[in-house]
């Protein structure tokens, strides 16, 4: 694996990433787990160039175990997703599912939950594997009562106490169920097809099937630029669907009025979440800035769709007499309203992918992501709420190990800035200055480019 990996660096080698990737998938139930390379798209305006990012993580062994049994359950409950069977894989490829706690990321963030390679070639022939990462869980969900905001005084003991615990819910179902489930109709080089085109029909016109991914197209070069948010739309929308289950909710470990609860709070969650995503569109351009902020605004904008006061926003003046909103979802029709409102849409965003339209699939999510400031909502408006209300960044603190002998020690920080640059500074105490001439290398080597950008 690691050899593979060493050679996609110093040639430029996507195949060989692919086949150190291979390696690493087949790699299963280590205690110590690590992937590296230019994975995600999200941040390229273009949706398809990776940026980097490496990790090292323990495995949580105690939540793992229920991670297994999510799996074991796994086939049982796609099945029950929306779509017909025609359009799920042909058969499901066990992955490994694991809890880490993260002891360093490299990156430009670092995400609640991993659902990786992202090679679809791989994904469908190989497999993939689910990690949640549960010490980046703890923080984002941390948050005080009193900094709590857009939700009523009655929702916030209830949102604090089973934010944790409902997010763990829904990265588990998002990341094993959601990512992993789905099939994509293609065309081989050969001509032969994956599916059986003269009897598979779509649901959404009950005709046969007219479109999929010729020889070269793959996900990503189809969708392009609204390929990372879409999924992610479609993956939290497979959580928001699967979570109301007695049997997922078991497995975590939450029954009767507790598990009644968590689910509450997860979709109450959804809805906040894509309040708050408000702060990541730019109106100047008419552009997200972040696909899991924006798949959120899409699944708000769907249940508000749905009616029946299921959900509302309404502007109001806060406690310090300043414009404020605040966000409602009526728990007595989830199931009513709410679940059928998702396993709709869900089933659109399936059936799209699967055949490749990205024509409907881009008409429909566009059309859902438009921000505007018209009735009822005023979303321009709302924007500007949330961006002066929004909460503080969470400071993610890593710690360093170093050796003692032929022990291992665990150095611990402070989490406030200072520990942050504490931890930085000891990550690299035998090297720094090679890296810091090897910064301003890199700095001065890029400085045109910058200041190409600065003169226009």
């Amino acid at each position: 694996m690691l050899e593979e990996y060493g050679r996609s660096f110093q040639e430029g080698s996507i195949q060989a990433h692919k086949e150190g990737s291979k390696h690493w998938v087949e790699d299963k139930g280590p205690i110590v787990e690590s992937y590296i390379g230019f994975i995600e798209s999200y941040r390229d305006p273009f949706g398809s160039r990776g940026e980097f990012e490496g990790f090292v993580a323990v495995v949580n062994k105690s939540v793992s175990a229920r991670f297994a049994q999510l799996v074991s359950a796994a086939e049982k409950l796609i099945a029950s997703l929306p779509w017909p069977s025609s359009y799920e894989k042909d058969s499901f490829l066990r992955p490994d599912f694991t809890s880490l706690d993260v002891v360093t990321f490299s990156g430009s963030g670092i995400p609640a939950g991993i659902n990786i390679p992202n090679y679809d070639d791989i994904r469908q022939s190989v497999g993939f594997k689910n990690v949640s990462l549960g010490n980046v869980l703890s923080v984002s969900s941390a948050t005080e009562r009193e900094k709590l905001t857009f939700l009523c005084e009655g929702d916030k003991d209830v949102f604090n106490k089973y934010r944790g615990p409902s997010f763990e819910v829904q990265v588990g179902l998002h990341e094993l169920l959601g990512h992993g489930s789905g099939k994509l109709f293609v065309q081989d080089e050969k001509g032969a097809f994956n599916f059986d085109k003269d009897s598979v029909i779509n649901p959404e016109t009950g005709e046969h099937v007219k479109s999929w991914y010729k020889p070269g197209e793959t996900w990503d070069s189809k969708f392009s630029t609204i390929a990372s948010t879409y999924e992610e739309c479609r993956a939290e929308c497979v959580g928001l669907y699967l979570c109301v289950n007695e049997e997922v909710l078991r497995i975590f470990g939450h029954e009767a009025q507790e598990a009644q609860d968590i689910l509450y709070v997860n979709w109450l969650n959804m809805v906040r979440a894509g309040l708050m995503g408000l702060e990541y569109y730019t109106p100047e351009t008419g552009k997200w800035r972040q696909a899991h902020m924006q798949a959120r605004f899409v699944i708000l904008r769907v249940l508000l769709e749905a009616k029946e006061d299921f959900v509302t926003i309404t502007q109001k003046v806060g406690a310090d007499g300043l414009p404020d909103a605040q966000v409602s979802l009526d728990r007595t029709k989830i199931m009513s309203v709410g679940r059928p409102a998702i396993q709709q849409f869900l089933q659109r965003l399936q059936v799209y992918k699967s055949t490749a339209d990205v024509d409907s699939g881009r008409e429909m999510y566009d059309g859902y992501s438009k921000v505007t400031d018209e009735d009822p909502y005023k979303f321009l408006t709302l924007r500007d709420i949330v961006i002066k209300r929004k909460e503080e960044r969470k400071l993610f603190v890593q710690i360093n190990t170093r050796l003692a002998g032929d022990n291992v020690e665990v150095l611990r920080y402070d989490n406030n800035p200072p520990g942050m640059i504490l931890s930085v500074l000891q990550r690299f105490s035998n090297d720094e200055e090679e890296l810091e001439r090897s910064m301003l290398e890199l700095s001065s080597s890029d400085a045109f480019y910058w200041e190409k950008q600065d003169s226009r």
